[in-house]
């Protein structure tokens, strides 16, 4: 992503100008691992980039693993399955990544958006938020807005003016048809926003607190 891009989104949308002036450039490094970054997206129901609670980090590590891959993951499965619940259907869906994997050697950046979609959701119990996060984080494609994703819903309600009970997901396709072909790095821009009004909260409860602490104190009476 260049300046000229974060330029051409400024003018094409006020509203998300404004954020880029607000928010450092986001940046991820991605792992570049479709099978490390696809199991992350099964067993947390997040990809791991974004994870908070780093359930598939913590999994990793009962493991003693660095990397997740198809000829390791026995060992995985052996020392980090019993600390965790998993719902038959997630490990139903983690058995069909793995026959995948055995059968198919994909050169992933070789392929197409539409080309990874088709492969990817012939994989049973693998959706469409979790191929967006893929073209997304893993393989850096440019053009991916994910309107599935929970938290991007949240995020745009508020700037945007969106009425979260009327055809959402109509109103949000509007807004990314005048960001053309960077709509990840518009995406990007609006979760870092999300984090940065978080800090931002959390800095203003601190003072709060602050505040109302040496209030008290300078309240109390010193006898000697």
């Amino acid at each position: 992503m260049t300046l000229k891009s974060e330029e051409f989104l400024a003018k094409a949308d006020p509203i998300l100008e404004k954020i880029i002036l607000q928010v450092a450039k986001p940046a991820i490094i991605s792992t570049k691992d479709v099978f490390y970054d696809l199991m992350s997206c099964v067993l947390e129901q997040q990809i791991h980039y974004r994870s908070t609670k780093r359930i598939f980090q913590k999994m990793l590590n009962s493991a003693n693993l660095e990397r997740l891959s198809i000829d390791n993951f026995q060992v995985f499965e052996e020392k980090s399955f019993g600390n965790v619940k998993l719902a038959m259907g997630k490990y139903e869906t983690i058995v069909r990544i793995l026959e995948f994997w055995e059968v198919n050697n994909i050169n992933w950046q070789t392929l197409s958006d539409e080309e990874i979609t088709s492969k990817l959701s012939s994989i049973k119990g693998i959706g469409k938020w979790t191929i967006d996060m893929i073209l997304l984080y893993t393989l850096e494609r440019p053009n991916v807005f994910p309107y599935d994703d929970f938290h991007l819903k949240q995020i745009m309600v508020l700037p945007y003016g969106l009425d979260e009970k009327v055809r959402l997901k109509a109103q949000m396709l509007k807004i990314p048809e005048k960001w053309g072909n960077q709509k990840s790095l518009a995406v990007s821009y609006l979760l870092e926003w999300k984090n940065f009004k978080k800090m931002q909260r959390a800095r203003t409860d601190l003072q709060r607190h602050t505040d109302c602490f040496f209030v008290s104190i300078s309240n109390i009476e010193v006898s000697c």
